[in-house]
């Protein structure tokens, strides 16, 4: 079960006027609770004027080869009006301590031989570079390819990072660079990465066939497109992996919900199991935390994956679902923080 514990800051490094990385000193009790993926998250958690905010950043780091992490580092980037980003960028400091919950998440690649590549934009860097600085130190076997899109040089996260593996992997590793609001001196013109760009691209930067995973980070709208592209380029989902930072309200669709009158949720969670009623235009995940604040969760937006459970017994239907590969959704897992009941009783796992 994902916990909370609270971990000192070891380092605050400025990335951009608008961006930090935050590392984290784990003690040496924790660490086995901390070893990651590369590719996976942290849900941060701090209480304001009495209402409990969490949100979710992902590990920059390379995972260690073996050992348990001593530390960990993410990158915030700062949100206009994020009740976290803002407190992250101004206030933060060395020597503070903040509640860290384990590392989640399935938008992961463990090292192996073959080609890779990923398209990412903004921030969506961070889980990438993990994924791509474990890679390629432990596989001699792999190659990468990184597609990035920031708005300018001044505003790209990890520049110096991104730049080392590059000098560190030159065979092996490819970078492209694109940027949306500022031309550069060589390579690509400026503009967006849209679905229609992309599909002239990609086939002129590598040989899009024979890429064993696509890896793709960033808004709504970057991943949505990249996805549309490769597929038009007969690319076959289960070789595209996504992983969406952010969805502005009425950006995607919203499924709708008859709701039966009457409904309850039985949940199993940490070996211990209820049964309590469902509320009017309650998602299952509020239901149960109201009975058990021990469920887990961080954004409840459909987008971090915190909150799957499998669906024991029951319908439901998920309003949003940007983080359940559909081999998930169709082994019976749902995100419960986007779930309503259809029937009168559903019954969730969160142990599976």
């Amino acid at each position: 079960m994902a916990r909370f514990h609270r971990l000192r800051v070891a380092a605050v490094d400025r990335l951009t006027d608008d961006s930090v990385a935050l590392t984290l000193a784990v003690p040496a009790p924790l660490r086995e609770e901390y070893r990651y993926a590369p590719g996976q998250h942290l849900a941060l958690r701090r209480t304001a004027d009495g209402q409990e905010i969490r949100r979710t950043y992902s590990i920059c780091s390379p995972a260690p080869d073996g050992e348990a992490p001593s530390t960990l580092r993410v990158g915030v980037r700062l949100v206009d009006g994020g009740a976290f980003s803002t407190y992250a960028l101004k206030e933060i400091d060395l020597g503070d301590e903040l509640e860290v919950m384990t590392p989640a998440g399935r938008f992961t690649l463990p090292p192996a031989p073959g080609r890779y590549a990923a398209i990412v934009g903004g921030s969506g860097i961070t889980p990438v570079l993990s994924i791509v600085a474990t890679l390629l130190a432990r596989e001699p076997e792999a190659r990468f390819c990184l597609i990035r899109s920031d708005r300018t040089a001044a505003s790209t996260m990890f520049l110096e990072e991104v730049a080392d593996l590059k000098d560190r992997y030159p065979e092996r590793f490819q970078l492209v660079t694109v940027l949306s609001r500022e031309e550069q001196q060589a390579g690509l013109p400026s503009g967006r990465l849209d679905r229609e760009r992309l599909t002239g691209l990609l086939p002129a930067l590598l040989p899009v066939e024979q890429v064993d995973g696509w890896f793709l980070c960033g808004p709504y709208g970057l991943v949505v497109g990249a996805e549309r592209a490769l597929r038009g380029l007969g690319v076959a989902r289960s070789r595209i992996h996504q992983e969406i930072f952010h969805v502005d309200t009425g950006t995607a669709p919203v499924a709708t919900v008859s709701a039966p009158a009457h409904s309850t949720v039985t949940a199993r969670l940490d070996g211990r199991g209820g049964t309590w009623p469902v509320r009017s235009g309650e998602s299952l995940l509020d239901t149960v935390l109201r009975n058990r604040p021990d469920a887990p969760y961080a954004c409840k937006g459909g987008v971090c994956g915190t909150c799957r459970a499998f669906l024991v017994a029951g319908e439901v239907r998920m309003d949003r679902n940007f983080a359940l590969e559909s081999e998930e959704t169709q082994a019976g897992y749902v995100l419960a923080c986007q779930s309503r009941p259809v029937t009168e009783k559903v019954e969730l796992d969160f142990d599976r």
